[in-house]
């Protein structure tokens, strides 16, 4: 086994509210320099950053791994990750693009929401506004990803807001997921206590980056067969 370090919540300026300067360039190489293994880039319903993130991360020691955080019918925040940045771009596309309310962006208020290259030149800007919910369910949204070769992991659990526990008052042991994130590694025990689903749930922590200075360091570990996209959500499928 390979013992990876991991942050997999990380979002570029593609997200409402993220810092410009979370290029996907930036955040590649402060990943690498940071020691980073493996990381994920997920901005709110929408990869369309993965490519230049990708084509950031050649030359590095950094596995990049395509995701999105996708705002479900509910209102829970639930990360999405893919094997294969083609399969992610067709899930935006195919799937979750569709489900978006068409609201237009307000930049003075959520910012720019910048599609950028891999040399941070902006080469476009998403017009509709990514925070809003989508129409696809929390129980549906498990075989619609894994449809696309991916999975789905439940965003900071704990959260006032957006999390699953504080929209449905409880963790759900029946919506197709194996892994959740909870923010606060010293939360785990006592959630688990309360909800006794998550003793079966692989636990991951991340740093849910919107500025550079959030990206994690590499203190949180998992263990792999193999180092690349694919054995990280293998990992976390529990295969």
């Amino acid at each position: 086994m390979i013992r990876l370090s991991y942050d997999l919540h990380i979002h570029s300026c593609l997200s409402p509210c993220a810092d410009d300067e979370m290029t996907p360039r930036s955040v590649a190489l402060l990943a690498d320099m940071l020691g980073l293994d493996a990381v994920a880039l997920t901005d709110h319903n929408s990869c369309k950053n993965a490519p230049a993130f990708f084509k950031a991360a050649e030359g590095t020691n950094v596995i990049p791994i395509a995701g999105m955080e996708l705002n479900t019918q509910e209102e829970i925040h639930t990360l999405c990750l893919f094997p294969e940045i083609e399969a992610a771009a067709r899930f935006d596309s195919e799937v979750v693009y569709p489900a978006l309310m068409q609201l237009q962006n307000d930049e003075q208020k959520n910012g720019g929401q910048l599609i950028t290259d891999a040399e941070d030149n902006i080469v476009g800007k998403e017009p509709v506004w990514l925070a809003a919910a989508s129409s696809i369910p929390l129980y549906s949204l498990a075989e619609k990803v894994k449809a696309y070769g991916g999975i789905i992991v439940p965003a900071h659990i704990n959260r006032a807001s957006w999390g699953v526990i504080s929209v449905l008052g409880g963790v759900p042991d029946d919506c197709g997921y194996n892994c959740v994130e909870i923010r606060g590694k010293e939360a785990t025990e006592n959630l688990k206590a309360q909800y006794p689903y998550l003793e079966k749930c692989r636990i991951i922590h991340n740093s849910d980056a919107h500025k550079l200075e959030g990206i994690s360091l590499p203190v949180n570990f998992i263990e792999v067969r193999e180092r690349s996209a694919k054995g990280v959500i293998d990992a976390l499928s529990g295969l």
